[in-house]
This record gives C-alpha cells, sequence and structure tokens, in this order.
C-alpha cells in the first residue's frame, strides 16, 4: 500500500474517508483496495464519537470493499459488529 503524504491525502474527498470527524479530521481512507483492506483491519482500533457514526463507517467500509471487489470474511470483527 502506498501511504499517503499531505499532498495526496488533501487531493481526496471526503467521501473517500469512512469517517470524518465532527472537527473535520478524515480517518480511514478507502479510495483503493489497499486502503480499504487497511480500513477494514483498523476499523474497530479507530476512536468514534457515538456508535452511530461507528456504524456508519463500518456500513461505508463494506460497501467501498464490495466496489473495489474484496472479499471480506464472515469471521472479521467488521462483518460480526452487524450480528451484536
Amino acid at each position: 500500500m502506498t501511504q499517503l503524504d499531505g499532498g495526496s491525502r488533501n487531493a481526496l474527498d471526503r467521501d473517500d474517508f469512512a469517517y470524518v470527524d465532527k472537527e473535520g479530521g478524515e480517518h480511514l481512507p478507502i479510495h483503493d483496495g489497499a486502503h480499504v483492506r487497511s480500513a477494514i483491519s483498523r476499523w474497530d482500533q479507530t476512536h468514534f464519537t457515538s456508535a452511530p457514526a461507528k456504524e456508519a463507517a463500518r456500513r461505508k467500509i463494506l460497501g467501498a470493499a464490495k466496489n473495489h471487489g474484496i472479499e471480506v470474511s464472515p469471521e472479521d470483527r467488521i462483518v460480526k459488529a452487524s450480528r451484536r
């Protein structure tokens, strides 16, 4: 996965992030397959301001995974969270 430098990160749309906090901080980039995979693994390690924000990010990440042709295991934390 290529790391996002400041310029590349700033060039992304807000929609390219799974979560934008109340201060405008952008978290969990999902603009390409490698970053979607990273977001899947880091979703449960990210601080969210609320449970609805965490759920919205979870759904956005899974949608991005589908769009990028990434299969997510039913045993993955991000999938299992919907069954709680």
